[in-house]
């Protein structure tokens, strides 16, 4: 018994002067049947169906076949998402694919542009110039032949393909590979080139510079410059660097960042950019519920991307008319220390990429803040000692810092100049501990070198009653004896309540002396006190080389604090606010 085949769906293709009919009305008892009359009908029912067979006179065979291995390639090359195109020697675009033509006329000519450039540049490397009679026969002979055809002679080295690229605006970034066309008489005919948006690969490149830019910046302390500076100016500076590569570098406009009061679970805001005063006001704390995505993220530290604020019960308002937001936290090896959250007015506007960056330069935020905390006050009898201890603590998240940098490298293999950006930060690291320990290496005692001996008589400190409060008893007890020898009369407090008892006595003072961070009650609140004393004693806050969690220098200062000394001081700076201080008391 015969099996009944499937009507097979053939294309016939019939020249003008073709006499098929025969053919014809066979093939259609048992078969679909299509038929083409031209070479362009036939490619037009090709790229709009199947068939089983084609039919073709001889003649015609050659060219279909030729014809339909050119449509393959076209659709490769109009697939691909480069825009791809040949250009003659003014930069004129000759053949274009399908993504080359979907791009601006204003992108267009500039790659006509840069084409017509390469095409200039190729043309100097190429070999020695072809006799003039030589050139007239190769014009005559390429008028003859396709105009896009590609001689099988290979160019030569000197003639390699060059990257080019240009900006359109500021907005975007193009690169362009563009080779030369070169004859078997060695000259370059036509360039053809490729050409692909590569803004996102060029922001990526940014702020991989930016966080090896805001790295070493961020933690750059050199102690001559330093030195000069005051507690208020140094906060100062640091957050200036901080705001500074968060919004040139980072592309960041509407930030903040909120410190952890281990005492409280506080987060404390330090730094607001661009965001209302409602939100600055808002208090959190470190919790997983009830305290928005900040509270969030600093209770679990993990980042935390949400691409529509209004879907996202964890939110709380910050930005007026914020879309979506991103919050990483900042992170010292494994503790956690505060938060950092950038809000956005675009819906998701923050991808992976941006919440890997923002992990490293919160990093960076997190060392540069730590070491400042970590001088507050130099605890050892030498500073070897102190650099030893300093530089241990930031080891670990400095070591977090090159790890996270290596992942990024495993991931962009093959890209060599995105690796170097890379491997820049990872180098930046070990600069950054040398740096650490040449500050460190300072003075050996909290206020320099003071000189033993009985001092000259001073009529303005004779007799003066001085409260000095700070928690550390060597600093407690130099400050007193250097006190002493100038005739002033010292009362010492070794902590903030022991501090805030005196001030409630009857005592009398000229001046009170306080660190800022101490046990019970910090330097602020000292000095609120000691303002509402009816004979209301000058104050002078002093404190080391970190941030000041209490805001007790701003608020203190805008109140009619009369001076902040940095430690480690010397005595002469020490004495002159003193004086400077009990004089500016008596008037």
């Amino acid at each position: 018994m015969m099996t009944q085949m499937t009507p097979q769906r053939l294309l016939v293709l019939t020249g003008p002067n073709s006499n098929q009919g025969n053919l014809l009305q066979v093939l259609r008892q048992s078969h679909t049947v299509v038929v083409a009359e031209t070479m362009e009908q036939a490619l037009d029912a090709l790229r709009s169906g199947e068939f089983d067979m084609v039919f073709s006179d001889a003649a015609d065979f050659l060219p279909l076949e030729r014809a339909i291995a050119t449509q393959q390639s076209g659709l490769i090359l109009d697939t691909i998402g480069e825009g791809i195109c040949i250009t003659d020697e003014s930069g004129h675009i000759l053949w274009a694919n399908r993504r080359m033509k979907q791009w601006s006329e204003q992108v267009r000519q500039r790659i006509c542009q840069v084409c017509s450039e390469a095409f200039a540049v190729f043309a100097n490397q190429v070999g020695p110039m072809v006799p003039n009679d030589l050139r007239s026969q190769m014009v005559g002979k390429a008028e003859t032949d396709d105009a896009l055809h590609v001689p099988a002679a290979a160019p030569p080295a000197a003639a390699r393909s060059k990257r080019f690229a240009f900006h359109m605006d500021e907005a975007q970034y193009f690169e362009l590979l563009c080779s030369p066309v070169v004859d078997a008489q060695r000259r370059v005919s036509q360039v053809v080139a490729i050409c692909w948006d590569a803004t996102s690969g060029r922001r990526l490149q940014q702020k991989i510079d930016a966080i090896d830019q805001s790295g070493r910046e961020l933690v750059q302390l050199e102690s001559e410059a330093i030195s000069k500076l005051n507690v208020g100016q140094r906060l100062k500076l640091l957050e200036e660097k901080i705001i500074r590569f968060s919004r040139q570098l980072m592309h960041f406009d509407h930030f903040a960042i909120r410190l952890l009061d281990r005492r409280t679970n506080k987060l404390e805001l330090v730094i607001s950019v661009g965001m209302p005063t409602e939100a600055d006001e808002v208090e959190l704390f470190s919790e997983a519920e009830g305290n928005g995505i900040s509270g969030y993220v600093c209770s679990t530290g993990r980042s935390y991307i949400c691409p529509d604020v209004e879907k996202d019960p964890r939110y709380i308002q910050g930005l007026h008319q914020a879309k979506s937001s991103l919050t990483v936290p900042l992170m010292l090896h494994h503790k956690k220390i505060g938060v950092f959250n950038i809000e956005s007015a675009r819906p998701a506007a923050f991808t992976e990429d941006d919440r890997q960056f923002a992990e490293i330069f919160g990093r960076y935020v997190a060392v540069a803040l730590n070491i400042l905390d970590l001088l507050v006050v130099e605890r050892y009898e030498t500073s070897g000692q102190l650099a030893k201890n300093v530089t241990g603590e930031i080891s670990g998240p400095l070591n977090d810092i090159v790890s996270d940098t290596q992942i990024l490298m495993d991931e962009y293999i093959g890209n060599e100049d995105m690796r170097k950006r890379l491997l820049t930060v990872i180098e930046n690291c070990n600069k950054i501990r040398q740096c650490v320990k040449e500050v460190t290496e300072g003075p050996k005692t909290i206020i320099g070198a003071a000189p033993d001996g009985p001092r000259p008589a001073d009529p303005l400190l004779d007799g003066r009653r001085i409260l000095v409060a700070d928690d550390e008893p060597n600093i407690r007890q130099t400050i007193a004896d250097l006190l002493a020898r100038f005739g002033c009369v010292v009362d010492m407090a070794c902590d903030g309540a022991e501090a805030m008892a005196l001030l409630a006595s009857n005592a009398r003072y000229d001046l009170v002396l306080s660190d800022i961070k101490m046990p019970h009650k910090n330097g602020y609140e000292i000095f609120a006190a000691a303002s509402k004393l009816n004979h209301s004693p000058p104050v002078i806050l002093m404190t080391g080389f970190g941030y000041d969690p209490a805001h007790s220098i701003v608020r203190a200062s805008q109140e009619g604090l009369a001076a902040v000394l940095f430690k480690p001081f010397k005595v002469d700076q020490l004495m002159g606010e003193i004086r400077k201080a009990i004089s500016a008391g008596s008037k």
